[in-house]
């Protein structure tokens, strides 16, 4: 186990002193938990700005969905460029649905089941990409107390073999040894909060963001389920 040199008594007890009294093992946990903090923050600045646009986009896209435009015209305005949200999945439905018309399918039923099918891989796709990194806050905000704890127990253990050697408990000579400890505990907790809040926010907002893409999704399957059925009907009396 590595030696630390105690400071002396009356020393500056700053953060930055601390850290580089610290012996090596917790010097490496607090490196890691600031880098993991960093990257969080990055995380939830970069989702806060995603989700944003994506709620602006879902209600565009809404607008011009329900303002009366054909079905045709959307698609075509929608399926040269790349869309996201309801987009993706009124294009791939659209797609499906001209596939399938274009090959001569007669059988509604089997039409209708591929048009949802083709919906539900498109959602699926929308929400793995909201939901991504979404985990790393998770692991953050779970692990990251006890990576600080453990570069705490380290730290208070070289402590007090430094004590030990030093034959001294005066507290002058024991505080600055294990305030260097529990600066890993602080800084886990500082890269714990944030990720915890921020995960559950997110992962809030991104159900909200499905359950209106999923709303959207069944009531454009019951448009197209009532024109399957009207472009069907002539055949069959026929």
């Amino acid at each position: 186990m590595e030696q630390i040199a105690l400071a002396a008594p009356g020393s500056e007890l700053s953060v930055w002193t601390l850290f580089w009294q610290a012996g090596w093992v917790v010097k490496l946990v607090m490196i890691g938990l600031i880098v993991a903090s960093v990257w969080t923050w990055a995380i939830i600045f970069d989702k806060a700005i995603a989700f944003g646009r994506m709620r602006a986009a879902l209600n565009r896209f809404e607008q011009v969905f329900w303002s009366g435009q054909s079905l045709e015209e959307l698609y075509r305005s929608l399926s040269d460029r790349k869309t996201s949200g309801m987009g993706a999945i009124f294009v791939a439905a659209m797609r499906e649905w001209k596939k399938s018309y274009e090959k001569g399918a007669r059988a509604p039923l089997g039409l209708q089941t591929r048009i949802d099918k083709a919906m539900d891989l498109a959602l699926t796709r929308e929400m793995e990409r909201m939901e991504s990194r979404l985990g790393f806050l998770a692991t953050v905000g779970s692990a990251a107390p006890f990576i600080g704890l453990f570069g705490t127990v380290i730290g208070i253990m070289t402590s007090f073999q430094a004590i030990a050697g030093s034959k001294s408990t005066n507290l002058a000579v024991v505080a600055p040894g294990i305030a260097e400890a529990l600066l890993a505990t602080a800084i886990g907790l500082l890269a714990a909060i944030p990720a915890v809040i921020a995960y559950n926010k997110l992962s809030a907002d991104a159900g909200k963001i499905a359950s209106r893409m999923e709303g959207f999704a069944d009531e454009f399957s019951a448009i197209l389920s009532r024109q399957i059925d009207e472009k069907a009907a002539p055949r069959q009396a026929a």
